[in-house]
Protein backbone atom coordinates (compact mmCIF):
# COMPACT_ATOMS: atom_id res chain seq x y z
CA UNK A 1 0.00 0.00 0.00
CA UNK A 2 2.77 2.18 0.75
CA UNK A 3 4.02 2.07 -3.00
CA UNK A 4 0.70 2.95 -4.15
CA UNK A 5 0.29 5.62 -1.82
CA UNK A 6 3.45 6.67 -3.46
CA UNK A 7 2.73 6.38 -6.48
CA UNK A 8 -0.56 8.48 -6.08
CA UNK A 9 1.37 11.29 -4.89
CA UNK A 10 4.08 10.87 -8.01
CA UNK A 11 1.32 11.30 -10.28
CA UNK A 12 -0.16 13.82 -8.82
CA UNK A 13 3.07 16.06 -8.62
CA UNK A 14 3.52 15.39 -12.45
CA UNK A 15 0.21 15.77 -13.32
CA UNK A 16 0.16 19.43 -11.48
CA UNK A 17 3.19 20.30 -13.38
CA UNK A 18 2.21 19.41 -16.85
CA UNK A 19 -1.21 20.43 -16.58
CA UNK A 20 -2.88 22.75 -19.11
CA UNK A 21 -4.99 25.75 -18.23
CA UNK A 22 -7.84 24.30 -15.93
CA UNK A 23 -10.11 26.03 -17.57
CA UNK A 24 -11.46 27.77 -21.00
CA UNK A 25 -14.95 29.01 -20.41
CA UNK A 26 -16.12 32.61 -21.00
CA UNK A 27 -18.62 32.06 -18.08
CA UNK A 28 -15.96 31.83 -15.56
CA UNK A 29 -15.57 35.84 -16.02
CA UNK A 30 -18.91 36.01 -13.40
CA UNK A 31 -17.69 36.28 -9.96
CA UNK A 32 -14.92 33.86 -8.83
CA UNK A 33 -15.33 31.66 -11.61
CA UNK A 34 -17.19 28.65 -13.09
CA UNK A 35 -17.75 26.68 -9.48
CA UNK A 36 -16.67 22.94 -9.76
CA UNK A 37 -19.51 20.31 -8.76
CA UNK A 38 -18.63 18.63 -5.58
CA UNK A 39 -18.73 14.74 -6.53
CA UNK A 40 -16.41 11.61 -7.26
CA UNK A 41 -15.86 9.99 -10.58
CA UNK A 42 -18.39 7.66 -9.66
CA UNK A 43 -21.33 9.93 -8.66
CA UNK A 44 -20.46 12.20 -11.94
CA UNK A 45 -20.80 8.96 -14.05
CA UNK A 46 -24.26 8.54 -12.63
CA UNK A 47 -25.43 11.87 -12.76
CA UNK A 48 -24.30 13.61 -9.87
CA UNK A 49 -26.20 11.76 -7.35
CA UNK A 50 -24.98 10.60 -3.81
CA UNK A 51 -27.03 12.49 -1.23
CA UNK A 52 -29.12 8.95 -0.49
CA UNK A 53 -26.32 7.00 -1.86
CA UNK A 54 -23.48 4.75 0.44
CA UNK A 55 -21.39 2.15 -0.03
CA UNK A 56 -18.41 0.17 2.55
CA UNK A 57 -15.67 1.01 -0.34
CA UNK A 58 -16.02 4.11 -2.03
CA UNK A 59 -16.27 7.71 -1.27
CA UNK A 60 -19.40 10.48 -1.26
CA UNK A 61 -18.74 13.99 -1.43
CA UNK A 62 -22.03 15.11 -1.19
CA UNK A 63 -23.63 13.86 1.75
CA UNK A 64 -21.50 13.38 4.89
CA UNK A 65 -23.56 10.95 6.98
CA UNK A 66 -22.14 8.29 4.11
CA UNK A 67 -19.41 7.54 5.87
CA UNK A 68 -20.88 6.08 8.55
CA UNK A 69 -21.34 2.93 6.00
CA UNK A 70 -17.70 3.05 5.11
CA UNK A 71 -15.61 -0.42 5.90
CA UNK A 72 -12.22 -0.36 4.70
CA UNK A 73 -9.11 2.80 4.60
CA UNK A 74 -9.59 4.21 0.89
CA UNK A 75 -7.43 6.27 -0.68
CA UNK A 76 -8.76 8.07 -4.18
CA UNK A 77 -7.96 10.76 -6.61
CA UNK A 78 -9.67 12.31 -9.73
CA UNK A 79 -8.36 13.50 -13.26
CA UNK A 80 -10.74 15.94 -15.64
CA UNK A 81 -9.94 16.64 -19.01
CA UNK A 82 -12.40 18.94 -20.26
CA UNK A 83 -12.81 19.32 -24.43
CA UNK A 84 -14.95 22.46 -24.84
CA UNK A 85 -16.57 23.75 -28.11
CA UNK A 86 -17.35 27.64 -27.81
CA UNK A 87 -20.18 28.80 -30.29
CA UNK A 88 -21.36 32.16 -30.39
CA UNK A 89 -23.28 31.91 -33.51
CA UNK A 90 -20.98 32.99 -36.12
CA UNK A 91 -17.90 30.60 -35.42
CA UNK A 92 -16.90 27.85 -32.96
CA UNK A 93 -13.51 27.44 -31.04
CA UNK A 94 -12.21 24.52 -29.36
CA UNK A 95 -9.96 24.08 -26.40
CA UNK A 96 -8.58 21.31 -23.85
CA UNK A 97 -8.03 21.20 -20.19
CA UNK A 98 -6.80 19.00 -17.40
CA UNK A 99 -7.12 18.94 -13.81
CA UNK A 100 -7.11 17.62 -10.95
CA UNK A 101 -10.30 17.06 -9.31
CA UNK A 102 -9.64 15.37 -5.99
CA UNK A 103 -7.37 13.75 -3.22
CA UNK A 104 -8.85 12.31 -0.68
CA UNK A 105 -8.29 9.91 2.27
CA UNK A 106 -11.22 8.06 3.85
CA UNK A 107 -11.40 5.41 6.90
CA UNK A 108 -13.60 3.47 9.48
CA UNK A 109 -13.89 4.51 12.56
CA UNK A 110 -15.04 1.09 14.59
CA UNK A 111 -18.58 -0.33 12.62
CA UNK A 112 -20.57 2.29 13.14
CA UNK A 113 -18.77 5.50 11.93
CA UNK A 114 -16.07 6.52 9.51
CA UNK A 115 -14.12 10.35 8.75
CA UNK A 116 -12.57 11.77 5.31
CA UNK A 117 -10.32 14.29 4.34
CA UNK A 118 -9.27 15.93 1.28
CA UNK A 119 -8.89 18.76 -1.07
CA UNK A 120 -11.14 19.84 -3.92
CA UNK A 121 -11.26 22.64 -6.12
CA UNK A 122 -14.15 25.16 -6.13
CA UNK A 123 -14.21 26.86 -8.84
CA UNK A 124 -11.74 27.87 -11.52
CA UNK A 125 -11.09 30.86 -13.74
CA UNK A 126 -9.48 30.77 -17.47
CA UNK A 127 -10.93 32.95 -19.93
CA UNK A 128 -9.62 35.87 -22.66
CA UNK A 129 -12.15 37.29 -24.80
CA UNK A 130 -12.09 40.26 -27.34
CA UNK A 131 -14.33 43.45 -28.40
CA UNK A 132 -13.80 44.79 -31.29
CA UNK A 133 -15.01 48.16 -32.03
CA UNK A 134 -15.42 48.95 -35.84
CA UNK A 135 -15.71 52.47 -37.73
CA UNK A 136 -18.72 53.28 -40.35
CA UNK A 137 -16.03 51.93 -42.95
CA UNK A 138 -15.62 48.46 -41.29
CA UNK A 139 -11.77 49.38 -39.99
CA UNK A 140 -11.16 47.87 -36.72
CA UNK A 141 -10.56 51.18 -34.04
CA UNK A 142 -10.36 49.91 -30.94
CA UNK A 143 -9.61 46.49 -29.03
CA UNK A 144 -11.01 45.64 -25.17
CA UNK A 145 -9.36 42.74 -24.08
CA UNK A 146 -10.69 40.38 -21.43
CA UNK A 147 -8.43 37.88 -19.70
CA UNK A 148 -8.50 36.28 -16.16
CA UNK A 149 -7.39 32.98 -14.95
CA UNK A 150 -6.57 31.09 -11.10
CA UNK A 151 -9.22 29.44 -9.28
CA UNK A 152 -10.52 27.87 -5.44
CA UNK A 153 -9.58 24.93 -3.82
CA UNK A 154 -10.96 23.98 -0.25
CA UNK A 155 -9.86 21.77 2.13
CA UNK A 156 -12.36 19.79 4.09
CA UNK A 157 -12.61 17.10 7.09
CA UNK A 158 -16.21 14.64 6.92
CA UNK A 159 -17.45 12.71 9.74
CA UNK A 160 -20.74 10.42 9.73
CA UNK A 161 -21.97 7.97 12.51
CA UNK A 162 -24.82 5.44 12.58
CA UNK A 163 -27.41 6.61 15.00
CA UNK A 164 -29.54 4.08 14.74
CA UNK A 165 -30.28 0.64 12.76
CA UNK A 166 -31.77 2.90 10.14
CA UNK A 167 -30.62 6.08 10.21
CA UNK A 168 -26.77 7.73 9.92
CA UNK A 169 -25.93 11.59 10.79
CA UNK A 170 -22.88 13.06 9.35
CA UNK A 171 -21.30 16.66 9.61
CA UNK A 172 -18.59 18.27 7.44
CA UNK A 173 -16.70 21.61 7.91
CA UNK A 174 -13.86 23.09 5.09
CA UNK A 175 -11.73 25.96 4.70
CA UNK A 176 -11.60 27.68 0.51
CA UNK A 177 -9.11 29.20 -0.45
CA UNK A 178 -7.30 31.06 -3.39
CA UNK A 179 -6.38 33.54 -6.01
CA UNK A 180 -7.95 35.17 -9.21
CA UNK A 181 -6.31 37.58 -11.70
CA UNK A 182 -8.42 39.58 -13.85
CA UNK A 183 -8.01 42.30 -15.97
CA UNK A 184 -9.36 44.47 -19.19
CA UNK A 185 -7.22 45.85 -21.73
CA UNK A 186 -7.93 48.55 -24.05
CA UNK A 187 -6.50 49.55 -27.31
CA UNK A 188 -7.19 52.00 -29.60
CA UNK A 189 -5.24 52.22 -33.32
CA UNK A 190 -2.67 54.63 -34.24
CA UNK A 191 -2.55 55.27 -30.07
CA UNK A 192 0.49 54.46 -28.33
CA UNK A 193 0.05 53.64 -25.11
CA UNK A 194 -2.56 51.27 -24.02
CA UNK A 195 -4.71 51.12 -20.94
CA UNK A 196 -5.19 48.21 -18.41
CA UNK A 197 -7.40 47.55 -15.49
CA UNK A 198 -6.28 44.65 -13.61
CA UNK A 199 -7.57 43.14 -10.08
CA UNK A 200 -5.31 40.45 -8.32
CA UNK A 201 -7.61 38.99 -5.74
CA UNK A 202 -7.22 36.97 -2.52
CA UNK A 203 -10.64 34.38 -1.77
CA UNK A 204 -11.09 32.96 1.79
CA UNK A 205 -13.88 31.31 3.49
CA UNK A 206 -15.24 28.58 5.69
CA UNK A 207 -18.71 26.46 5.29
CA UNK A 208 -20.59 23.64 7.51
CA UNK A 209 -22.63 20.54 5.96
CA UNK A 210 -25.05 18.78 7.54
CA UNK A 211 -26.26 15.47 6.65
CA UNK A 212 -28.79 12.69 7.12
CA UNK A 213 -29.74 9.36 5.53
CA UNK A 214 -32.34 6.62 6.18
CA UNK A 215 -32.11 2.98 4.54
CA UNK A 216 -34.90 0.13 4.95
CA UNK A 217 -34.97 -3.04 4.04
CA UNK A 218 -37.68 -4.32 2.26
CA UNK A 219 -38.69 -7.94 0.55
CA UNK A 220 -36.82 -9.68 -2.28
CA UNK A 221 -33.53 -7.86 -0.83
CA UNK A 222 -34.88 -4.63 -1.82
CA UNK A 223 -33.21 -1.56 -0.16
CA UNK A 224 -34.91 1.57 0.10
CA UNK A 225 -32.57 4.87 0.97
CA UNK A 226 -32.92 8.46 1.21
CA UNK A 227 -31.30 11.58 2.25
CA UNK A 228 -30.81 15.16 2.74
CA UNK A 229 -28.28 18.10 3.44
CA UNK A 230 -27.80 21.35 4.27
CA UNK A 231 -24.85 23.30 3.22
CA UNK A 232 -24.97 26.67 5.54
CA UNK A 233 -24.23 29.97 3.88
CA UNK A 234 -20.41 30.60 3.01
CA UNK A 235 -19.72 33.88 3.19
CA UNK A 236 -16.12 34.34 0.86
CA UNK A 237 -14.13 37.40 1.90
CA UNK A 238 -12.20 38.80 -1.65
CA UNK A 239 -9.19 40.69 -0.55
CA UNK A 240 -6.32 42.13 -3.08
CA UNK A 241 -5.73 45.50 -5.44
CA UNK A 242 -6.62 46.87 -8.23
CA UNK A 243 -4.45 48.72 -10.63
CA UNK A 244 -5.01 51.14 -13.59
CA UNK A 245 -2.13 52.24 -15.65
CA UNK A 246 -1.00 52.66 -19.05
CA UNK A 247 1.87 50.56 -20.92
CA UNK A 248 3.47 49.19 -24.46
CA UNK A 249 4.43 46.56 -26.26
CA UNK A 250 7.97 45.73 -26.11
CA UNK A 251 9.62 42.64 -28.41
CA UNK A 252 6.30 42.03 -29.64
CA UNK A 253 4.19 40.99 -26.85
CA UNK A 254 5.73 41.89 -23.57
CA UNK A 255 4.29 44.71 -21.52
CA UNK A 256 6.14 47.92 -20.44
CA UNK A 257 4.34 49.49 -18.00
CA UNK A 258 4.72 53.41 -17.89
CA UNK A 259 2.39 55.21 -15.64
CA UNK A 260 0.01 54.04 -12.80
CA UNK A 261 -3.22 56.04 -13.28
CA UNK A 262 -4.86 54.60 -9.91
CA UNK A 263 -4.17 51.76 -7.33
CA UNK A 264 -6.85 50.92 -4.81
CA UNK A 265 -7.54 48.36 -2.06
CA UNK A 266 -10.50 45.75 -2.42
CA UNK A 267 -12.76 44.45 0.14
CA UNK A 268 -15.08 42.89 -1.17
CA UNK A 269 -17.33 39.64 -0.48
CA UNK A 270 -18.92 36.83 -2.56
CA UNK A 271 -21.87 35.17 -0.79
CA UNK A 272 -23.06 31.43 -1.25
CA UNK A 273 -26.58 30.97 0.11
CA UNK A 274 -27.60 27.89 1.77
CA UNK A 275 -27.82 25.04 -0.23
CA UNK A 276 -30.40 22.12 0.77
CA UNK A 277 -29.81 19.11 -1.38
CA UNK A 278 -32.85 16.26 -0.68
CA UNK A 279 -32.57 12.53 -2.60
CA UNK A 280 -33.78 8.73 -2.62
CA UNK A 281 -33.38 5.72 -4.27
CA UNK A 282 -33.69 2.17 -4.51
CA UNK A 283 -31.36 -1.03 -5.41
CA UNK A 284 -30.00 -4.62 -4.35
CA UNK A 285 -26.71 -4.72 -2.39
CA UNK A 286 -24.08 -4.87 -4.92
CA UNK A 287 -26.36 -5.62 -7.52
CA UNK A 288 -27.88 -2.41 -8.82
CA UNK A 289 -28.98 0.65 -7.42
CA UNK A 290 -31.47 3.92 -9.02
CA UNK A 291 -31.64 7.14 -7.49
CA UNK A 292 -32.72 10.65 -8.01
CA UNK A 293 -31.59 13.75 -6.27
CA UNK A 294 -32.81 17.49 -6.09
CA UNK A 295 -30.96 20.92 -5.02
CA UNK A 296 -31.70 24.32 -4.68
CA UNK A 297 -30.18 27.06 -3.41
CA UNK A 298 -30.94 31.08 -3.55
CA UNK A 299 -29.55 33.62 -5.59
CA UNK A 300 -25.38 34.55 -5.09
CA UNK A 301 -24.27 38.08 -4.01
CA UNK A 302 -21.54 39.85 -4.87
CA UNK A 303 -20.01 42.81 -3.74
CA UNK A 304 -16.37 44.88 -4.65
CA UNK A 305 -15.72 42.70 -7.51
CA UNK A 306 -14.51 43.81 -11.17
CA UNK A 307 -17.92 42.76 -12.55
CA UNK A 308 -19.98 43.36 -9.68
CA UNK A 309 -21.34 47.16 -11.16
CA UNK A 310 -21.60 44.99 -14.88
CA UNK A 311 -25.17 45.53 -15.39
CA UNK A 312 -25.08 42.62 -17.95
CA UNK A 313 -25.81 39.82 -15.91
CA UNK A 314 -27.56 39.22 -12.71
CA UNK A 315 -28.18 36.15 -9.97
CA UNK A 316 -31.50 34.21 -9.66
CA UNK A 317 -32.19 30.85 -8.10
CA UNK A 318 -29.87 27.98 -8.73
CA UNK A 319 -31.25 24.27 -8.84
CA UNK A 320 -30.21 20.91 -10.44
CA UNK A 321 -32.26 17.29 -10.44
CA UNK A 322 -30.27 14.11 -11.77
CA UNK A 323 -31.17 10.71 -12.06
CA UNK A 324 -28.69 7.95 -12.05
CA UNK A 325 -27.60 4.45 -10.99
CA UNK A 326 -25.40 1.25 -11.39
CA UNK A 327 -25.64 -1.90 -12.41
CA UNK A 328 -23.12 -4.86 -11.43
CA UNK A 329 -23.66 -8.55 -12.85
CA UNK A 330 -21.85 -10.39 -10.82
CA UNK A 331 -19.59 -9.13 -8.10
CA UNK A 332 -17.52 -12.21 -6.91
CA UNK A 333 -17.55 -13.82 -10.44
CA UNK A 334 -14.77 -15.93 -11.00
CA UNK A 335 -15.42 -17.26 -14.26
CA UNK A 336 -15.77 -13.50 -16.28
CA UNK A 337 -13.73 -10.43 -15.28
CA UNK A 338 -16.71 -8.55 -17.18
CA UNK A 339 -19.29 -9.30 -15.17
CA UNK A 340 -17.20 -7.84 -11.56
CA UNK A 341 -17.51 -4.53 -14.04
CA UNK A 342 -19.95 -1.77 -12.45
CA UNK A 343 -21.65 -0.23 -15.71
CA UNK A 344 -23.04 4.12 -14.05
CA UNK A 345 -25.05 5.78 -16.25
CA UNK A 346 -27.20 9.29 -15.58
CA UNK A 347 -28.52 12.24 -17.01
CA UNK A 348 -28.68 16.35 -15.24
CA UNK A 349 -30.15 18.99 -15.56
CA UNK A 350 -28.97 22.52 -13.94
CA UNK A 351 -30.22 26.05 -13.38
CA UNK A 352 -26.59 27.84 -12.85
CA UNK A 353 -28.01 30.61 -11.38
CA UNK A 354 -25.90 33.00 -13.56
CA UNK A 355 -28.89 35.40 -16.12
CA UNK A 356 -26.72 37.06 -18.96
CA UNK A 357 -27.68 40.05 -21.41
CA UNK A 358 -26.47 40.48 -24.49
CA UNK A 359 -27.93 43.52 -25.56
CA UNK A 360 -28.28 46.64 -24.24
CA UNK A 361 -30.29 47.88 -22.31
CA UNK A 362 -29.57 44.90 -20.52
CA UNK A 363 -33.86 44.36 -19.69
CA UNK A 364 -33.84 40.70 -21.46
CA UNK A 365 -32.11 38.18 -19.28
CA UNK A 366 -31.48 34.75 -20.28
CA UNK A 367 -31.02 31.61 -17.95
CA UNK A 368 -27.26 29.97 -18.33
CA UNK A 369 -28.68 26.26 -18.13
CA UNK A 370 -26.46 23.19 -17.92
CA UNK A 371 -27.45 19.57 -19.69
CA UNK A 372 -25.26 16.71 -19.22
CA UNK A 373 -25.81 12.84 -20.10
CA UNK A 374 -23.37 10.53 -18.60
CA UNK A 375 -22.02 7.09 -18.48
CA UNK A 376 -19.06 5.18 -16.58
CA UNK A 377 -17.34 2.28 -15.94
CA UNK A 378 -15.78 0.67 -12.20
CA UNK A 379 -12.48 -1.45 -13.65
CA UNK A 380 -12.26 -3.81 -10.68
CA UNK A 381 -8.40 -3.98 -9.28
CA UNK A 382 -6.44 -6.17 -6.73
CA UNK A 383 -8.59 -6.82 -3.61
CA UNK A 384 -11.32 -4.36 -3.59
CA UNK A 385 -9.38 -1.56 -4.92
CA UNK A 386 -10.55 0.19 -8.63
CA UNK A 387 -10.20 2.51 -11.17
CA UNK A 388 -13.44 4.06 -12.33
CA UNK A 389 -14.04 6.08 -15.79
CA UNK A 390 -16.73 8.89 -16.59
CA UNK A 391 -17.61 9.97 -19.92
CA UNK A 392 -20.17 12.95 -20.03
CA UNK A 393 -21.23 14.72 -22.85
CA UNK A 394 -23.37 18.36 -22.05
CA UNK A 395 -24.37 21.78 -23.39
CA UNK A 396 -24.01 24.65 -21.15
CA UNK A 397 -25.83 28.35 -22.17
CA UNK A 398 -27.20 28.88 -25.82
CA UNK A 399 -26.59 31.10 -28.45
CA UNK A 400 -29.92 33.46 -27.99
CA UNK A 401 -29.89 37.00 -27.11
CA UNK A 402 -25.97 37.28 -27.86
CA UNK A 403 -24.74 34.53 -25.47
CA UNK A 404 -22.49 31.63 -26.21
CA UNK A 405 -23.26 27.95 -26.34
CA UNK A 406 -20.93 25.54 -24.81
CA UNK A 407 -20.49 22.08 -25.65
CA UNK A 408 -18.53 20.05 -23.63
CA UNK A 409 -16.72 16.40 -23.75
CA UNK A 410 -15.78 15.53 -19.64
CA UNK A 411 -13.37 12.67 -19.08
CA UNK A 412 -12.77 11.55 -15.73
CA UNK A 413 -10.29 9.13 -14.42
CA UNK A 414 -9.84 7.73 -10.74
CA UNK A 415 -7.73 5.50 -9.15
CA UNK A 416 -9.61 4.20 -5.79
CA UNK A 417 -7.12 2.28 -3.69
CA UNK A 418 -8.48 0.25 -0.95
CA UNK A 419 -6.42 -1.26 2.14
CA UNK A 420 -8.17 -4.26 4.21
CA UNK A 421 -5.43 -4.47 6.20
CA UNK A 422 -5.69 -0.86 8.16
CA UNK A 423 -6.82 -1.36 11.51
CA UNK A 424 -5.59 -5.58 11.49
CA UNK A 425 -2.25 -6.35 14.15
CA UNK A 426 -0.01 -8.31 11.88
CA UNK A 427 1.28 -11.62 13.19
CA UNK A 428 4.39 -12.90 14.10
CA UNK A 429 5.09 -16.65 12.95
Amino acid sequence: MIRNLLFVFLLIASLATTAQKTNQSPYSFFGIGEGSNPVTVEQSAMGGIGVAYSHYKYLNFTNPAAYADLKYATYSFGVLNTELTIDDGVKNETSNSTSLSYFTLALPLGSKAGVSLGIQPVSSVGYSLTNLVSDTSGTITEANIFSGEGGVSRVYGSFGIKLFKDISVGIEADFSFGSIEKSITNQIQNVSLHTKYKEDLLVRGGTVTLGVQYKKALKNKLELSAGATLKMGNNFKVTGDDYLYSFTFINGNSEFPRDTISQSRINGNYKLPLKATIGAGLGQFDKWYVGLEFESQDAIETKGLLDSSNAGFQYGISNRISLGGYYLPKVNSISSYWERITYRAGVRFEKTGLLVDGSVPYTNFTSVDDFGMSFGLGLPLKQLSSMNMGFEFGKRGSITNNLIQENYFNFRLSLSLTDTNWFKKRKID
